[in-house]
This record gives C-alpha cells, structure tokens and sequence, in this order.
C-alpha cells in the first residue's frame, strides 16, 4: 500500500475493496498481509513526558500572577487557562485521527486541511521550540552559580569560596550540553521518560518547599505584605499571558499520540487530562503558599524569595535547574521533528519489506524515522546554535516573549481549533457545537495573540521585567 504523504482511506470498506480488487488482479495469488506499527510507550511514560512539557520555569511567577488579582481570581484563572489548553490539546487528539496511522504531526494534520500553509505552521512550531530550548540554558547559565555558591557555603566553611571557574555561568552551561546533547538525540519521547521522572521529583521538592517554609519559615525570610481575596493591579495585564502560556504542550501531543500503546481516545483523555490536572495542582500550590507567605512583596521568582542560607533551599535552586534541563530535549525533539518534514517536503514514501516475505510493513502508516545522517545533522545544528547563542547572550526576554506570545498562541489555541473545525466540518458524524467551539478556540487565541505581542510592544517603550514561558 503506497500512499503520498497526507492521503489516507477514508473507510475500511474503501481498503477491502481496494485489496479484494488486488486479489482478482493477481489471479489467485495470495496477497501479502500489511502489518503496521504500534507503539510501545506506556500511560505511565505518556503522562510523565506530557506533564514535564508543560511544567516550565512559568510555575515560578504564579505567586506573582496571583498577587497581581487576589486568591479567588488567581485561582480560576489558572484554572480557566488550563481547562482551554486541555481542550486544544483534544482538539489535537481528534485531528490526529485523520492523519496517517501513527504518523500524526501538525504537518500532517495541516496537510489534508490547509496543505499550502503546512509548511508555515511547523516552522512557527520549530522557531518557538528553538526559542524556548535557549531560555532554558540561559536560566541554567544564571542559576547554576548561584547554586555552586550556596552548596560550597553549606557543605563547608562559611568563610570560603569556590573556585572562579565555578562561578561562571558560561562554564557550566559548557559542562551540562555534554548531558544535554546524548538526551536531546533520543528519537522518541518514550526514551526520555526516566529523565521526565526526574523532572517530576523537582516539581514535588519545590512544592514541599513552599509549603514547608510557610508552616515553618526560615530564618532571614521577607516578611510578607498585604494579602487579598480579590485585589485586581495593573500588573494582572503582564501576569496574566504567564499562566496562558504555562499550559503550552501541544508541540508533543503529536509524538506522544504515535508512540502511546493502545491509543484510543479514552486513553488519550486520560494523558490529557492527568497531564493537565496535574499541572492546575501543581501551579495552584506554588501560588497559594508562595502567596501567603510573602503576600504583595513577592517577587517574579519564588524560589529565589527564600535565604538561600539552608541546605533545603541550596538542594531546592538545584532542583529547578535539573527541572530546566531536562525539560531542553522536550523542545528539541518537536523542533527537530518540525524541521525535518519542512526539508521532507515532496520526498516520495516508501515501503520496505520485513524479513518475512509475505508480511509488508505499511511504513506510510507507521511512525517515520528520518535517516540517521540527517537525524544527527539537525540535532546538532539545533544544540549546537542554541549553546552559542546562549553562551554570549545573557538576556533574551524580549525576543522570546515575542516567540512564546506568537508561537504558544499558535500551538495551543490557533492551530488546534482551525485545524479540526475545517477537518470536521463537513463531517456528519461530528456535533456541530464541537465544530464551532473549535472555531471559537481559535477566535480566542487570535484574540490573545494581537492581545499580548500589544502588550509585548507596549514593553519596548516601557520595560517590567516580566518574563513569558
């Protein structure tokens, strides 16, 4: 079965009637069986590496989101923003039921919806991946010294200090991509589930940290300021696109939907909203606890609001950078992927043969591998510029703010409701609430799109200081 890329039966009755119409053909001859690939990845797998997308250093200014409008507003804030990426999310989960067995990607899905804008969409996907990925070593190029510093103090004399080379921030961004480079050359996310279990212990020390600290502060810990209910500031404006944008996953929904075993919709839903509710804990927790312990005078880094002068919270820095860093190849792989169907472009398909003769693996429904030369050539090009611009830049915030208010926006709300409502819509079988609520989705994220890069221009004239995730 040789398909181009994009075109898919659309019933089983259309594919036994093509094979019976083969049979009649070969007079006889038994025709080959089509075997296609499944995936391996586990709920457990699926779950972790979806949670660890969304779980960004966003989480660390949702105290701030929530002083911005009080307790009660910052509550169902985050909740609203999570309940609409969920929703885009299955959006996403549904279009990939129309692409290509177990080779879904926003190119695919774009490709029998809007086939000369697919090219577009994946590379607005890939520059705000690319973009993320440099954000995050540059948060690890300014926390890792801080860290050093406060480990070497707590682990010896008061009185000493570490030597110079570990307190630069360009060396250790040097010493962790020889990490960071295996981990980002993984093929499927399934690999880096051990390094998303990691991840998951750093989210969870950061929460016995804000709770712990507020039933039991430390010494030399910032009194707090006022506390509220419901207190709306002008800083809600900057604050609020923080937690739009801490829910931004859709990039995997894709990889995670091939590789998950068994991948029907309930399962799906179960990674999604598991991965997703998740997240509201998690956010909610650190706003909550980081909020009552400092009230107004919080700043836009929790973790950076405690002493530093216990080994708890010297082991606390050190977790969000492992959480930073292992979060870097979940923006990789997207990228990577994304660029490799934009260089895929035109490429015929093909089919290759099992071992067994008469078994053929259907490789237009199976998950692609891209060869191996080029598999490493657009790693290394994307860590390698990635490490460069990181190591003699110190400040992006601006031109990622821009990439994460266009590219999140594009993601987790534009493409997910443009995509399925025109996939669906002239599907009799799909309700037509669900098809105009998918283009309200959309209307809502073009909304929030011209919303925030206004605001992000408002901020070239008139620096905050508040950075996107």
């Amino acid at each position: 079965m040789v398909q181009k890329y994009g075109a898919v039966l659309t019933t089983a009755a259309d594919a036994t009637a093509g094979d019976s119409e083969n049979s009649a053909l070969l007079a006889g001859e038994a025709a080959p069986s089509v075997r296609q690939k499944e995936g391996h990845a586990s709920m457990l797998s699926s779950v972790s590496n979806l949670t660890n997308t969304i779980m960004g250093s966003g989480m660390l200014t949702f105290p701030l989101a929530m002083a911005s409008s009080g307790i009660i507003p910052g509550i169902l804030t985050c909740i609203f923003s999570g309940c609409i990426g969920s929703f885009g999310l299955y959006l996403l989960s549904l279009s990939a039921r129309r692409a290509p067995h177990r080779n879904s990607s926003f190119f695919a899905v774009a490709q029998l919806t809007f086939p000369q804008a697919a090219i577009f969409f994946d590379a607005a996907i890939a520059i705000k991946c690319f973009g993320v990925s440099i954000s995050y070593l540059i948060i690890i190029k300014s926390l890792m010294p801080n860290v050093v510093e406060s480990l070497y103090h707590d682990l010896t004399s008061p009185n000493t200090n570490p030597p110079a080379w570990a307190l630069s921030g360009r060396n250790w961004i040097t010493i962790i991509m020889l990490i960071l480079v295996p981990l980002a050359s993984f093929r499927r996310l399934d690999s880096l589930r051990h390094a998303s279990y990691v991840v998951l212990f750093s989210v969870v020390y950061l929460l016995g940290i804000v709770t712990i600290c507020y039933f039991n502060p430390l010494e030399g810990t910032a009194p707090a300021g006022e506390i509220h209910l419901i207190h709306f500031t002008p800083n809600f404006i900057s604050t609020f696109p923080v937690q739009v944008f801490a829910f931004t996953c859709a990039q995997n929904l894709f990889p995670i939907f091939n590789e998950l075993k068994t991948n029907s919709q309930q399962r799906m839903n179960i990674v999604i909203g598991t991965s997703i509710g998740s997240a509201i804990m998690v956010y909610e927790v650190i706003a909550l606890f980081g909020y009552l312990t400092f009230g107004s005078n919080v700043g836009a880094n929790i973790i950076a609001m405690y002493p530093s002068t216990s080994i708890f919270i010297a082991i606390g820095q050190l977790a969000i950078v492992l959480l930073i860093m292992f979060s870097y190849p979940l923006q990789v792989q997207p990228c990577r992927n994304c660029l490799d169907k934009i260089f895929h472009v035109g490429a015929a398909t093909k089919v290759f043969s099992s071992d067994n003769d008469d078994e053929i693996v259907d490789e237009d429904h199976a998950v692609a591998d891209m060869p191996q030369f080029k598999h490493t050539l657009l790693t290394a090009a994307i860590t390698g510029l990635g490490f460069v611009i990181a190591y003699f830049v110190d400040n992006l915030q601006m031109v990622l703010s821009f990439v994460g208010t266009t590219g999140s926006t594009t993601i987790s709300f534009i493409l997910p409701g443009l995509l399925f409502w025109k996939i669906s819509r002239d599907d009799p079988s799909v309700s037509r609430t669900l098809n105009r609520a998918a283009l309200a989705l959309a209307g809502y994220g073009c909304c929030v799109f011209v919303f925030c890069s206004g605001y992000n221009i408002y901020r070239i004239f008139y620096p905050s200081g508040i950075s996107s995730h």
